[in-house]
C-alpha cells in the first residue's frame, strides 16, 4: 500500500506537468489552429494544408498525454480515499499508483523532447564491426531489434538499403522511421553496441566479443529547407540485392548517390555516399536517396548547434558518435548502458524490441544537455 507521501508526490508532478506544458494555453492554440482548418480554401494549398494538420496533431496529442495523467492522479486520489471504507483493494490502489507514475514519467520523459528535429522521424543505420560472420551475425539482430521497437510504437518502417553478410547476418542495413517524435527516441541509440557471447560460429564454443555501429539522423519532411548542389551530386546503378525481392535484382535499380559537401564555415570537403533499393524502380530509388541525403545534411547542421551549445556538466561523460555505449552479455543475462548506467537482466525481452527503459534513462539523464 502506498504511503500518503506517495500520493502527495504523484499529485505535485501532475500540477507542475500543467504548467510545464502550458496545458490552458495549448487548448485556446488549439481551438484557433482547428478553425484554420474550416476554411473552404483549406486544401488549396496542400504543402501548407498538411503542415497546419500536423500543428493540429501535436497540440492534441500534448493535451490528450496530460489528460490520462490527470484522470490516472485523480482516480488514485479516489482509491486512496475509499480504500479506508474498503470499497477498493490495497492492491488496487498500488495497480492505480503504478499507473499513474508511468504514465507521468513517459510524459515527463516526452517534455523534454522539445527540439525542432525531436518531432521528426528518423534514419537509422546498423554496420557490422570487425569480426566477419559473428559481427555480421550481431548486426542483423539489432536491426531486427529496432524493427521490433518500432511495430510495437506504431510507426511506419522501411528498409531503403539491405546488404547480407558473407554468410549470415548484414553488413549493412539502414531503417527509415516515419512517425511523431521517432528521432527524438531514437537519437539515444547512436554508437557503438557490444555483444559478448558464447559463439554459434565457433567450433570451439569460445566466448566473443562483437561490435555493431549504429547511426541515426532526422528524416526531414517537405517542411525543412535544404540547400543541396547539384554540382556536387553524381550517380551509380547497381543490381539489388537482399531483402527487395526477386524483381529488383534483374535490372539495377538500386543506386549509389555521392555528394560531395563542403563545410561553409571551415572549406573542409567530405564525400557522402547514400544506397537506396527500396523501390522497384530506379526513379523511387533516387528520389528517395535524395530524401535520404537531406537528411544527413540536416544532421550536419544540427551538429554544429550542438557542439557550440554543449555545455557539458563536470563529471559526466561525454556522448559522442564512436563511444560504446551499451553492452549485450547473453551469458551473464546482462544489458547495461555505460552512459546512464541503467541494466537489466531482460536481455530476451531487449532482443525483442523493449528498449524503452534505455531509451528513458539517456532522455532523463542527457534530455537537458540537448
Amino acid at each position: 500500500m502506498i504511503t500518503t507521501d506517495q500520493l502527495k508526490d504523484v499529485l505535485e508532478r501532475e500540477h507542475a506537468l500543467r504548467g510545464y506544458l502550458d496545458i490552458d494555453a495549448k487548448t485556446i492554440q488549439l481551438e484557433e489552429e482547428e478553425l484554420r482548418t474550416q476554411s473552404p480554401e483549406f486544401w488549396n494549398d496542400a504543402k501548407t494544408a498538411e503542415a497546419q494538420m500536423k500543428v493540429v496533431r501535436e497540440l492534441k496529442g500534448w493535451i490528450k498525454s496530460y489528460n490520462e495523467v490527470k484522470s490516472a492522479a485523480e482516480e488514485l486520489q479516489l482509491a486512496f480515499d475509499f480504500v479506508k471504507e474498503g470499497i477498493v483493494s490495497e492492491e488496487e490502489v498500488d495497480q492505480a499508483y503504478a499507473r499513474a507514475v508511468r504514465l507521468i514519467e513517459d510524459l515527463e520523459m516526452k517534455n523534454m523532447l522539445r527540439r525542432e528535429e525531436d518531432q521528426l522521424g528518423a534514419v537509422l543505420k546498423v554496420n557490422a564491426g570487425a569480426g566477419g560472420t559473428e559481427s555480421q551475425d550481431w548486426a542483423s539482430m539489432l536491426f531486427r531489434m529496432y524493427q521490433r521497437w518500432c511495430e510495437s510504437k506504431g510507426y511506419k518502417t522501411t528498409i531503403t538499403n539491405w546488404q547480407d553478410g558473407d554468410d549470415a547476418g548484414i553488413k549493412t542495413a539502414t531503417l527509415q522511421v516515419e512517425g511523431d517524435m521517432a528521432y527524438g527516441f531514437l537519437k539515444s541509440e547512436n554508437g557503438v553496441h557490444r555483444l559478448v557471447r558464447v559463439s554459434p560460429y565457433n567450433a570451439q564454443g569460445k566466448r566473443m566479443t562483437s561490435f555493431a555501429s549504429v547511426f541515426v539522423v532526422p528524416l526531414v519532411d517537405d517542411t525543412i529547407e535544404i540547400e543541396i548542389n547539384p554540382a556536387n551530386l553524381s550517380w551509380d546503378t547497381f543490381r539489388s540485392s537482399g531483402a527487395g525481392g526477386q524483381n529488383v535484382n534483374k535490372v539495377e535499380t538500386g543506386v549509389r548517390l555521392h555528394y560531395m559537401y563542403k563545410d561553409p564555415d571551415t572549406g573542409e570537403e567530405q564525400e557522402i555516399v547514400i544506397e537506396n533499393t527500396e523501390s522497384r524502380s530506379q526513379m523511387g530509388n533516387r528520389e528517395n536517396a535524395m530524401r535520404l541525403l537531406r537528411s544527413q545534411l540536416y544532421d550536419i547542421e544540427l551538429e554544429k548547434r550542438r557542439v557550440a551549445q554543449a555545455q557539458v556538466e563536470a563529471g559526466k561523460k561525454k556522448i559522442e558518435w564512436g563511444s560504446q555505449i551499451r553492452s549485450y552479455v547473453f551469458d551473464d543475462r546482462r544489458v547495461k548502458d555505460h552512459r546512464t548506467n541503467y541494466q537489466t537482466s531482460d536481455v530476451t525481452g531487449v532482443m525483442n524490441g523493449d528498449i524503452d527503459d534505455f531509451i528513458k534513462a539517456y532522455l532523463m539523464e542527457f534530455g537537458g544537455e540537448n
